[in-house]
């Protein structure tokens, strides 16, 4: 079992930046992929982004393409989430994942492992 917490969401600006963290503790030698989904007011949690725990392989998606970007550090068992030129509509609770099938378009329900979420408000 692997357990995963989350920090750094807030409140910002439209055009402003922020860095979201997740510590992975437990069985950290059983992690693959981890990333990260979003869950707005009224709406549905969609995937954003992942990055694969070894080796190269990051997945983002479209709507946060080229904005975000995902990085780790193993020796921390922590990944990280930098968020640039954030708009209104990226307010939502992000939610830290751990499962091998995290990638574009995958459903949250069939992630096993969740943090408890974060939340990022973004001001016009």
């Amino acid at each position: 079992q692997v357990q995963l917490v989350e920090s750094g969401g807030g409140l910002v600006q439209a055009g402003g930046s922020l860095r979201l963290s997740c510590a992975a503790s437990g069985r950290t030698s059983s992690l693959y992929k981890m990333g990260w989904f979003r869950q707005a007011p009224g709406k549905e949690r969609e995937f954003v982004a992942a990055i694969r725990w070894s080796g190269t392989g990051t997945y983002y998606s479209d709507s946060v393409k080229g904005r975000f970007t995902i990085s780790r550090d193993n020796a921390k068992n922590t990944v990280y989430l930098q968020m640039n030129s954030l708009k209104p509509e990226d307010t939502a609770v992000y939610s830290c994942a751990a499962d091998p099938r995290l990638g574009v378009g995958v459903s949250a329900s069939v992630i096993n492992s969740w943090g408890q979420g974060t939340q990022v408000t973004v001001s016009s």
